[in-house]
């Protein structure tokens, strides 16, 4: 098979996976990385396309045809405010799905977050269920949505909040039985491991995956 993959997000938790699962992977012959600098990996088949996000869809990145994977994401104490995060989680998404739509790419992934509802009084829930909104409305051939729980890996910045709930979390695993298994938390690898199966049975419509499914996939 020749697969092309197209990348977006791919320094991030679930982003370094991908790129790692992609280009392991034989039926990708081609990964395209759309980054803002060099992330210094180099392999046969690997090519950065380096952006300004705020002019994502004046670049040159080819999407034609692609598995186009979203894992765009900040929290807001990186981004520094609100109009900052929502740049990220909600402009650059669906930018890029306009793009995927406008070439006519093959699949488009994205992960979002569980809970995700644009009616929520939750900001960060809010703007993952508005990004979702919308790119429901592009009419994407295939659009596949991830709604993971507390995403477990090894960060790059420190997150006390997450470290402190990814431990009491490890303690009470056993609990999160029945209904409560969407909230179980999910390690980023096997988030980026259960994309790229889904995305290679190439399964049109639109899909959306909560936390447990994604583990099951």
């Amino acid at each position: 098979m020749n697969q092309k993959a197209v990348v977006a997000g791919a320094t991030g938790l679930v982003g370094k996976e991908l790129v790692h699962l992609l280009l392991i992977n034989p039926a990708y012959t081609a990964v395209t990385l759309i980054v803002r600098r060099p992330t210094g990996i180099a392999h046969p088949k690997l090519q950065e396309k380096i952006v300004d996000f705020n002019r994502l869809e004046q670049s040159d990145v080819d999407l034609a045809g692609a598995d186009v994977f979203c894992a765009l994401g900040t929290t807001i104490k990186k981004a520094g405010s609100q109009k900052a995060f929502r740049l990220v989680d909600y402009e650059y998404p669906l930018a890029l799905g306009r793009m995927a739509k406008a070439q006519g790419a093959k699949q488009f992934l994205i992960i979002t977050s569980m809970g995700a509802n644009p009616a929520s009084r939750t900001f960060y829930i809010r703007v993952k269920g508005e990004v979702e909104k919308e790119l429901l409305g592009l009419g994407l051939s295939a659009l596949h949505i991830f709604r993971p729980s507390l995403l477990l890996g090894n960060r790059e910045e420190f997150r006390f909040g997450e470290r402190i709930s990814a431990v009491l979390s490890s303690i009470l695993s056993p609990l999160f039985l029945g209904t409560l298994k969407k909230y179980k938390p999910v390690h980023a690898e096997t988030v980026a491991g259960a994309m790229i199966r889904i995305a290679q049975k190439g399964t049109s419509g639109i899909h959306v995956y909560e936390s447990n499914q994604i583990v099951q996939a």
